[in-house]
């Protein structure tokens, strides 16, 4: 064990310094029981003692490390996006659906759940939105929902009862805290618009709204939700090293294009891992070949049985 790295650590500095503070002791108390051997047996006997202190100390470092590792694969912070696919208005208001059914499951698990972008149609659906969520086993739990969701229903304005099928994407992107991502100020475009919405003391008076454009990788990210624009364009960024924190981990730039593909969906509806049929009640996921009824509970944050189903070993 490399005491000197686990100095550099917050988490475990102090017991690092302990266990040197020991060892410098041991080194000094066998230095001097090899001068005088009458002091060999009261030398021993606190040897043992540094011993068994040392080996407690090293157990809470490699407990606190072994935490940490299972923290950076599955961070407690990540971002949800959600994006309106196939469908028109009725694409847009399912984007909306899926964010609130998310929204309740995170209330469920008492996790924090807040906006950071939200583009609102005519309908009141969602065109595009970001999330930060954020609270233990969130990734854990959420990390298979990226993908296209598929609803089939009919929708209220259906005046002949035809089923209509839309598409809304899911993207669910981990915030870890150690990244060897690192952003070239020269490679972003940073723009600030008066944020949108109802009420507010910032709304169309100040420019806090943020949007940036990454241009090597082609990714556009936004910040709405706080009031200062500092704050947005911070948000914003870590938007960013998310979005690129996942492109690095699963190839090089030149897949970039494939990977965007793979992780937002293009909303097509036969690119689907998961189909909520409102009139027979059911949601299939179909990465699992499993269904599930009472989709008003599912839709309200229910979705424990499918979560633990998604996780189980396969």
């Amino acid at each position: 064990m490399n005491i000197e790295e686990y100095k550099k650590n917050p988490r475990t500095a102090h017991l690092a310094s302990e266990v040197a503070r020991i060892e410098k002791e041991e080194a000094e108390l066998r230095a001097l029981a090899k001068e005088n051997a009458g002091m060999k047996e009261m030398a021993d006997k606190e040897l043992a003692t540094f011993t068994e202190q040392k080996a407690a100390l090293l157990k809470q470092i490699e407990d606190i490390a072994a935490i940490e590792k299972e923290e950076e694969e599955f961070p407690n912070e990540l971002i949800l996006e959600v994006r309106a696919g196939a469908g028109g208005d009725e694409a847009a208001l399912f984007a909306r659906e899926l964010a609130e059914m998310y929204r309740g499951f995170s209330a469920i698990r008492g996790w924090r759940f807040a906006p950071l972008y939200e583009s609102v149609n005519d309908a009141g659906g969602y065109k595009e939105a970001a999330f930060e969520v954020s609270g233990k086993d969130c990734y854990r739990s959420l990390q298979f929902e990226t993908g296209v969701h598929r609803i089939q229903r009919v929708p209220e304005t259906e005046k002949s009862g035809r089923v209509h099928t839309s598409t809304a994407s899911i993207a669910i992107m981990p915030k870890r805290k150690k990244t060897t991502i690192e952003i070239n100020p020269a490679d972003i475009e940073v723009e600030f618009s008066r944020a949108g919405g109802k009420g507010g003391q910032n709304v169309n008076k100040v420019e806090t709204a943020v949007r940036i454009f990454h241009k090597p990788s082609g990714i556009v990210v936004r910040s709405t939700a706080e009031r200062s624009q500092s704050r947005n364009r911070e948000k914003a960024m870590e938007v960013l090293a998310a979005k690129l924190e996942v492109i690095s981990r699963e190839g090089d730039a030149a897949k970039l294009a494939a990977e965007r593909k793979e992780q937002i969906g293009t909303g097509d509806r036969s690119e689907k891992i998961r189909t909520y049929n409102i009139l027979q009640d059911r949601v299939t996921d179909h990465r699992l070949k499993q269904s599930w009824h009472n989709l008003p509970t599912i839709f309200a944050g229910g979705l424990d049985e499918i979560i633990e189903a998604l996780l189980l070993p396969r």
